[in-house]
């Protein structure tokens, strides 16, 4: 399959960035989307186009599923043909909140982003997607990975692995395939730059790691852009884990 335009949700920063800008470089038009930071989606778009390749930025709040069948048709005019041949589940929240004092709302607004959002999405999706086309949902290495104050996080993005087992077997039919890429921790923004602010967390997640050093966005964003454009079309339901071999 010869990809070329792909849906990066929450693109404008931290690993939706480094993706959408990995696959701009291995000639893919990357779609992003953002919800408030629309400086932010402009400069990725501005970089993309730098590197020859058709960029656009889309606003989106991937927890209003009611605005999900505007948001496609919105989409599809943006694309050269109608037809969009990868979908990066990517955009997301952090919760840090032990298990005893989470609340039904907390727990709520994490599955509303990380689950009901991916879900619903790829479904409106689905007449977009050409046959042969990838998804890729962005998962966390906290599925394998217990830390306290992250169980409804986590929680979610089990889910999403589970979940996306289903896509492949239900989409395979059309020659979709569906695969999870958990990254490991990573000094982004993401949470409020917990990885990024915090040395000493930092200097404990080298000593655990095979590779030693932190990882970076764009290692990440190398990861999905290699599976859905040089990994073929025989990798489908499964989870890949890019954390640099994090508590192997």
């Amino acid at each position: 399959m010869s990809t070329t335009t792909a849906l990066i949700t929450g693109g404008g920063r931290g690993l939706g960035r480094a993706t959408a800008l990995a696959l701009a470089a291995a000639d893919v038009d990357p779609v992003i989307t953002y919800r408030r930071d629309r400086a932010a989606a402009a400069d990725v778009v501005a970089q993309a186009r730098a590197l020859g390749r058709a960029a656009v930025a889309l606003p989106l709040d991937t927890t209003d599923v009611d605005g999900f069948a505007a948001f496609a048709d919105r989409l599809r005019a943006a694309l050269p043909d109608g037809g969009l041949d990868v979908l990066v589940n990517n955009a997301g929240t952090a919760l840090h909140e032990p298990f005893a004092s989470t609340t039904p709302e907390q727990f709520d607004a994490i599955v509303a982003v990380h689950l009901r959002g991916p879900f619903f999405l790829t479904q409106a999706l689905l007449p977009l997607l050409r046959d042969g086309a990838r998804i890729v949902n962005v998962s966390s290495g906290l599925t394998r990975l217990s830390f306290p104050g992250s169980a409804a996080y986590a929680a979610a993005k089990g889910a999403v692995e589970v979940l996306t087992r289903y896509q492949a077997l239900e989409l395979g039919s059309r020659g979709i395939t569906a695969n999870v890429l958990a990254p490991g921790a990573v000094p982004t923004d993401f949470s409020d730059g917990a990885v990024r602010d915090d040395p000493q967390m930092q200097q404990a997640l080298i000593a655990q790691t095979a590779l030693g050093r932190l990882a970076t966005a764009e290692d990440v964003g190398a990861a999905i852009t290699g599976l859905v454009t040089a990994s073929g079309g025989w990798i489908t339901g499964q989870r890949i884990e890019a954390s640099g071999g994090l508590r192997l």
